[in-house]
């Protein structure tokens, strides 16, 4: 069976740290030491207290780590999805 997409309208805000974007963090070391994903381009947060932790968005999934140059996407029914800066406007297109 072949199908099509059901056109859903999203926001899409590129992801930038100190803004609230993500759903919660995870030590850089866990991250690390537990193999969850590649670490190559992961945001890493530096706290006051030298922690270090990457932020995430919680989806049916799992987590997602955001990488640089990630954005996120809620759809109109509250599900978040990230997509990378190389592939977003090949599936999402702007309608504003």
């Amino acid at each position: 069976m072949k199908c099509r997409r059901v056109a859903l309208e999203s926001e899409v805000e590129k992801y930038e740290v100190g803004k609230g974007m993500e759903d919660g963090f995870e030590l850089w070391a866990d991250v690390v030491t537990k193999e969850w994903i590649v670490t190559d381009m992961t945001v890493k947060i530096t706290r006051d207290n030298g922690m270090i932790v990457c932020p995430y968005v919680m989806h049916r999934r799992g987590r997602t780590f955001l990488r640089e140059g990630d954005y996120i996407i809620t759809d109109s029914d509250g599900t978040k999805h990230v997509c990378g800066e190389d592939k977003i406007f090949s599936r999402y297109e702007r309608i504003e």
